[in-house]
Parts: C-alpha cells; sequence; structure tokens
C-alpha cells in the first residue's frame, strides 16, 4: 500500500446507471462523463499523513479509515488536494453548515452514489460482481472486525472492497424531503448481512455521525 493517492486512482468509462430505493420504489437513471475512483477505500495509514488524525476504532496503516464522518471525509479530500497541487473541490459556506462542489475543480472529492454504483458494478447487471465470500468481507465471514483493504477479489474493472468491509460516503443527499442533510452510504460493511452488501443497496446517516464500519473513497473529475 506504498501508492500515491494519484496512482492508485482508476479510469473510469463513461457510462448510464439506473439507480433505485427500495424504500420508495423510485427509480432513476444518471447519464455519467468518465472519471477517476481509487481502487481501495481510503486507508488509516494514508488519512494520517494527510490530517495528522487516527480517528479509527481499529489500528492498522492498511486498514480502511472508519469513524469519519461525511464532514470529515470532505475535509480529507480538499486536504489531499492542496497537498497535491490541485483544485479543492469543495467549498464551505459560512457557518460550516453547507459545502459547493466546484464541478470543474481537478482536485478529489467523493464520488456521487451514481459513479460509485458504476464503478461497482464494472459492467455487471447483478446483485454483486462475483460471489459473496470472495469479494467481500462481511458478517458472514469477518469474524465481526474490519479487514486489511485488497485482501478479497477486485472487480472486473479493478476495484477491491466495493462490497463490504466499509460503507463509502457518497456525495449525494439521501432524501432531503424526508431526511433532511443526511447524505448517501454505499458497499456494506463488516458487520453487515449478506442483504446490505449489494451493487443497488442503499443506506443513509447523517454527516456529522461517526461510524466503525463507515469509510470513504476518493474520486476525481479529471485525472491526467
Amino acid at each position: 500500500m506504498e501508492q500515491t493517492a494519484a496512482e492508485a486512482m482508476i479510469a473510469v468509462p463513461a457510462g448510464r446507471v439506473t439507480l433505485s430505493d427500495r424504500r420508495t420504489e423510485r427509480r432513476w437513471t444518471v447519464e455519467l462523463a468518465p472519471y477517476h475512483l481509487a481502487a481501495f477505500p481510503v486507508t488509516q495509514g494514508l488519512y494520517a499523513r494527510v490530517t495528522g488524525a487516527r480517528p479509527a476504532a481499529a489500528d492498522g496503516d492498511d486498514l480502511p479509515v472508519e469513524s469519519v464522518s461525511w464532514w470529515d471525509a470532505v475535509g480529507f479530500c480538499n486536504a489531499l488536494s492542496a497537498q497535491d497541487g490541485l483544485v479543492p473541490a469543495y467549498r464551505a459556506h459560512p457557518g460550516g453548515e453547507a459545502v459547493a462542489w466546484d464541478a470543474g475543480a481537478d482536485g478529489y472529492r467523493l464520488p456521487t452514489e451514481a459513479e460509485w454504483e458504476h464503478a461497482c458494478r464494472a459492467g455487471t447487471d447483478g446483485p454483486r460482481y462475483g460471489p459473496l465470500d470472495e469479494i467481500a468481507w462481511y458478517r458472514g465471514n469477518s469474524e465481526e472486525r474490519i479487514h486489511e483493504v485488497g485482501g478479497k477479489e477486485p472487480n472486473a474493472w479493478g476495484f477491491h472492497d466495493m462490497l463490504g468491509n466499509v460503507w463509502d460516503w457518497c456525495w449525494d443527499v439521501y432524501d432531503a424531503e424526508t431526511y433532511g442533510t443526511y447524505r448517501v452510504l454505499r458497499g456494506g460493511g463488516w458487520f453487515d448481512e449478506h442483504w446490505s452488501c449489494r451493487a443497488s443497496a442503499r443506506r443513509r446517516s447523517h454527516p456529522t455521525f461517526r461510524v466503525d464500519d463507515v469509510g470513504f473513497r476518493i474520486a476525481r473529475s479529471h485525472a491526467n
């Protein structure tokens, strides 16, 4: 895990993904331009190098960082962008209660949930991109603990831990009318049953909450 953040990014082709929500039975289709997404969740080692903080409940440089809020993830993206000489993707509004995404910036950011699902599926159309025990750490095989990133098989595009291990924060608001500022989580975690570890599964959490099975991975709109 000695790669830099930029070296660990994978180019994702343009595409179209249809999202769905079981609670509301709503379906919607999103057209996607090409983007880059990290092959692995952000690790504790990378998070510590960028921020100087070690918030995770477990300890290990190659474990996914967890116990980070959505706001922590946004702050990490801007800090890493600054370190790498890129234009930060996010601007916080006065008071720190809202954030704007500069879509023209070349810095690191959180993926949208459509980008996340497109990369997770990697051209497949089933609930998972492979047999669950081979691709994910979940309650059935994790021994109820987090595991180092990259320990399971990647999908066809080279992404590891898209399902299981830790949930990934996404940029999107989950349902503003019903849940206010709650943000989308994707992928399932080490403590989840198999039905939560599916490409289409959506969960929500308040952007200030920190949970020991929630982390994130980074994306870029432009990567040279």
